[in-house]
């Protein structure tokens, strides 16, 4: 919404995965997933907080008006309060512009510019000593405040988004064919121990594991019924890693064997009834639990398209060109959908609520016949969920 990155927000702040391309998160500053909860939003919208203007915008049932968070009007009460990544998300839900805070020309914050010019600066910085100290005298603030703004803005401290830059170049040396040996010091880890402390649970498995296709894992998984079809879903130790639709329960187990060849695969019902129960919920109305971790290989930009993915409520859709946006990467409207072919675990991360900006469906992995079911099945099942 973090070579696999293991995502378990009851356990673990917020964090990056693996492999970012500069462009990927020069603009940080707006990234949508770090403020991914109601409840974080709110909080911002309660104290106007001016960091968060440009991120998203609040709109108010009761008077058909919305805002950006920093709008100096009286706070309305939460329950008629419905949040959107972008001003055009919800005018296109009927809502209109406040004519004092005029939140259609919301810019992101000096700080939060500041922010994203030192996250360049990291990027192109990481066989370097990158210290709390450095990284503030290159902002230009005192250690403390750099902290708390950098911590602020991004949602993550310092130091985890070094440790997540380095660990997502370790992944594109593995990817490239690299040794482990190379890739870490290529990323600025001094000692294989430093790379491996660092690795669970953020980067899932191991590097070595990771290169030989899940050699050594044991993945159960349990299979279900669904007006999609069969849907399986599967999990290692640490979380869901796998979902997969198909007519049968063969087509569903051959998917997941082209992913992981090299794991031990185990159908396990009974020891994945809490999976069973999450979809089975799913299918009947009720939004799939994001208490429930995971276990993914993404890039740092598959997971804040993810993330963002996540934020959309259900029965409601949101477009790529959106989501590109409120990445702060207008231009990335093509890797956001690829981001979504890419999603392995679907409908836990629903990224058949992303639609084209004409509201064609445009493509889906499991198929744009199953993307329109579900859709179908979310509309149906909350008819009173306006889709932006």
């Amino acid at each position: 919404m973090e070579s696999n990155y293991l995502f378990n927000p009851a356990r673990h702040p917020r964090m990056l995965t693996a492999q970012r391309s500069n462009a990927d998160l020069q603009q940080m500053q707006k990234d949508q997933r770090n403020i991914a909860t109601d409840v974080e939003k709110w909080k911002a919208v309660v104290e106007r907080d001016e960091t968060m203007d440009g991120l998203f915008v609040f709109a108010v049932r009761s008077t058909g008006i919305y805002c950006k968070p920093s709008c100096p009007a009286r706070h309305p009460n939460l329950e008629q309060v419905i949040f959107f990544s972008q001003p055009d998300a919800a005018e296109r839900s009927g809502f209109r512009a406040c004519k004092r805070c005029q939140p259609q020309g919301a810019r992101p914050s000096a700080r939060a510019q500041l922010i994203q010019k030192t996250c360049r600066y990291i990027e192109t910085n990481l066989d370097e000593r990158l210290t709390l100290e450095s990284l503030s005298r290159q902002a230009g603030l005192s250690p403390f405040h750099f902290q708390r703004t950098f911590k602020r803005i991004l949602g993550i401290s310092p130091r985890q988004y070094v440790e997540a830059s380095r660990l997502e170049k370790v992944k594109r040396s593995l990817t490239n064919g690299e040794t482990v040996t190379n890739s870490l010091y290529n990323a600025g880890f001094t000692s294989k121990s430093r790379l491996y402390e660092k690795t669970p649970p953020r980067f899932g498995v191991s590097p070595g594991i990771f290169r030989r296709g899940g050699e050594g894992l044991r993945i159960h998984y349990t299979i279900v019924d669904s007006r999609i079809g069969r849907v399986l879903l599967a999990a290692t130790e640490r979380g869901a890693c796998a979902v997969c639709m198909g007519a049968s329960d063969e087509a569903v187990e051959a998917a997941l064997k082209e992913d992981y060849y090299a794991a031990d695969l185990q159908r396990d019902d009974e020891g994945m009834k809490k999976w069973t129960e999450a979809l089975l919920s799913y299918f009947n109305g009720r939004e799939f639990p994001r208490d429930l971790p995971l276990d993914v290989q993404a890039t740092a930009f598959q997971w804040r398209v993810w993330k963002e993915i996540q934020s959309i409520p259900y029965g409601q859709t949101e477009t790529y060109s959106d989501i590109a946006a409120s990445l702060g990467t207008p231009q990335a409207t093509r890797a956001v959908a690829r981001a979504c072919a890419t999603n392995p675990v679907a409908i836990v991360i629903p990224c058949h609520r992303v639609i084209g900006k004409d509201g064609s469906l445009r493509g889906y992995a499991w198929g744009v016949k199953r993307k329109k079911t579900l859709l179908s099945l979310e509309n149906r099942l909350q008819p009173s969920t306006t889709n932006e």
